[in-house]
């Protein structure tokens, strides 16, 4: 990737193999694979590989940069290391970025420092502009329902952060169906761009199938980003033959633990692989295009540890076209 003296110089072909559909019926368009910085821009991470997989991404056409004032591990610092890659490396490229972020999840001590109080998003993105160093975000997300706050006051919040010129659109994040269709209808009154709804969702976790999200997307014209679409990788064929020790298990077992496999779940991963062999792919790239071929799903965050992950997991695009039998045994294995 080149660059010289400081000074980041990106190819000059970045949109030429990629295509940008719309977010649900807005005018926004998304790359259909997005960095995800929930688990390797905290801390402990290098800068040098932060800012390598940060030059990877645009280089390949990849313009939408995710994240939340929680990523870290420890609470902002995703944030404030973006915010200096951003101000070293990206300075005249943020017209062609879409950065989001979210707030929702604990940041600070007291009552007034999580869920979805206004008091809290609002004081939150004002935080987490200053960590980025920008002056506006293109996306921000409420990160999880608040049970104790009126859905009004939150999505007011909302309103008040597109209003402000601090958000240009507003997402929602681990809603269901019908809490969705409440706040989007709040939204419509306020005249709020709300344009899309952050879920897990993979081959393995199906929950959005269920709680009407992924329908009541689809209905309201809404677009759906999809997170962990590799199920924190054991959609991969990385645990086909062992726990590697540069593992995700080994390397930090917050989010996935030894545990997850079973021998089921290792039988359903050994079949799913044959599979996705016989389409010519990996695991990895079949079940991201399983997600893209899926016309609610507008784009896939993709958390890579290294530049050569994120270019392997851009392959998917190349092929996300399934026959129905394809698509049966994929769902059947998925059951077992």
């Amino acid at each position: 990737m080149p660059y010289q003296d400081g000074s980041y110089i990106p190819s000059p072909d970045r949109y030429q193999a990629m295509d940008y559909p719309h977010c649900g019926s807005s005018g926004l368009r998304l790359p259909p694979i997005s960095l995800g910085f929930w688990h390797n821009f905290g801390d402990s991470t290098p800068f040098e590989r932060m800012r390598d997989l940060c030059f990877t991404a645009f280089d390949h056409g990849i313009t939408h940069f995710d994240l939340a004032n929680n990523y870290g591990p420890e609470p902002g610092a995703a944030e404030r290391n973006t915010g200096r890659i951003l101000k070293r490396y990206f300075t005249h490229h943020r017209q062609e970025l879409v950065i989001s972020t979210k707030a929702g999840y604990s940041m600070w001590p007291g009552p007034y420092g999580d869920f979805g109080s206004r008091k809290y998003l609002l004081s939150s993105l004002d935080q987490s502009l200053e960590r980025l160093g920008l002056d506006y975000v293109d996306i921000f997300y409420h990160h999880r329902p608040d049970p104790d706050t009126p859905l009004e006051e939150t999505m007011g919040a909302l309103a008040q952060a597109v209003s402000s010129g601090k958000a240009l659109y507003v997402g929602l994040s681990n809603y269901d169906g019908p809490t969705l269709r409440q706040a989007s209808a709040i939204l419509d009154e306020l005249h709020v761009p709300f344009i899309i709804n952050q879920n897990r969702y993979s081959i393995f976790d199906r929950t959005i199938e269920h709680n009407g999200l992924r329908e009541t997307s689809q209905e309201l014209g809404k677009g759906i980003i999809a997170f962990s679409p590799l199920a924190q990788g054991l959609l991969t064929d990385r645990y086909l033959h062992g726990i590697p020790e540069d593992s995700r298990i080994r390397a930090d077992g917050r989010f996935l633990h030894e545990s997850a496999l079973t021998p089921r779940r290792l039988d359903q991963i050994g079949r799913l692989n044959d599979l996705a062999r016989q389409r010519g792919q990996t695991l990895a790239e079949m079940a991201l295009a399983w997600l893209l071929r899926d016309p609610a799903v507008t784009t896939v965050l993709i958390g890579a540890s290294k530049p050569e992950q994120l270019l392997d997991n851009l392959k998917a695009t190349a092929n996300t076209t399934f026959t129905q039998e394809e698509l049966d045994q994929i769902d059947l294995i998925s059951k077992d």
